[in-house]
């Protein structure tokens, strides 16, 4: 029984783990999607003040239109600036400074945009009047800075582009001067054994020619030279037959035996 009790025990804190694992991936899941779509929703929302602002600064004629130019040029510098430094920022760690103080640049810029949109709302002609040199002096230094920094991270971009194909063409020059070298170093390796066989035979070996000279002289001593001498040619009657001596010792004398 305590053993079946243990066994339970562990199965329920196993659900009760998975369980748990499952409710924090879910409230993950649910927090990543909320971000990206309120991401999603203030671009567009942006995107849409964008237009209408371009919008008022094409058709709304005086003050008006001026201070939606304004605005329009304030979110643009700002916007750029940021799609820039975070499109480098994975290869060059060190705009992440330049990105604080983008951040910096934000927030009076939005200070500076709330600013202009009750101004956009003054009926009061003359304070607008008044109030529009400060506001638009105050959204060229913002829009400058903004500028300078992005300026600097492309030309930074630019430069280590411009590093790293004159590193890239320094090798590809190099690899193709390698691949050119097919000469081999020994101009007599590449010729091989078969231009030795044919040297020997254009000039001959005097070992050769000499046991070509030798070899008539070798065959006119006659097919005996191999066999043994026989006692004719050791008496010296080879060169008559023996018929014809034989034919002499029985020829008789006509003086007889006694006469010499």
């Amino acid at each position: 029984m305590e053993a079946l009790g243990v066994v339970v025990a562990l199965v329920a804190l196993f659900g009760v783990t998975l369980l748990v694992m499952a409710v924090v991936g879910t409230v993950k899941a649910a927090k990543a999607v909320a971000a990206k779509v309120d991401r999603h929703s203030t671009n567009a929302q942006r995107a849409v003040e964008n237009a209408a602002l371009k919008a008022k600064s094409l058709t709304r004629p005086g003050e008006q239109g001026r201070i939606a130019a304004l605005r329009l040029s304030l979110r643009t510098g700002l916007d750029s600036t940021r799609q820039v430094l975070e499109s480098g920022l994975p290869q060059d760690g060190q705009l992440g400074d330049a990105l604080q103080l983008l951040a910096r640049l934000d927030s009076h810029a939005a200070e500076l945009d709330a600013e202009l949109r009750m101004l956009e709302r003054e009926p009061m002609s003359s304070r607008v009047t008044a109030k529009l040199p400060e506001l638009r002096e105050r959204t060229e230094r913002i829009t400058h800075s903004a500028d300078s920094l992005r300026w600097a991270a492309q030309d930074r971009m630019r430069r280590f582009a411009d590093d790293e194909l004159a590193r890239l063409g320094k090798e590809c020059q190099d690899e193709a001067g390698a691949l050119r070298h097919w000469t081999p170093a020994d101009p007599g390796a590449a010729d091989g054994p078969e231009s030795a066989s044919a040297a020997a035979h254009a000039t001959g070996s005097p070992g050769t020619a000499s046991a070509s000279a030798e070899e008539p002289a070798d065959r006119r001593k006659g097919l005996g030279a191999g066999r043994p001498t026989s006692a004719e040619e050791l008496l010296g009657l080879a060169a008559e037959p023996l018929s014809r001596l034989a034919d002499r010792l029985r020829k008789p004398n006509p003086a007889g035996p006694n006469r010499p």
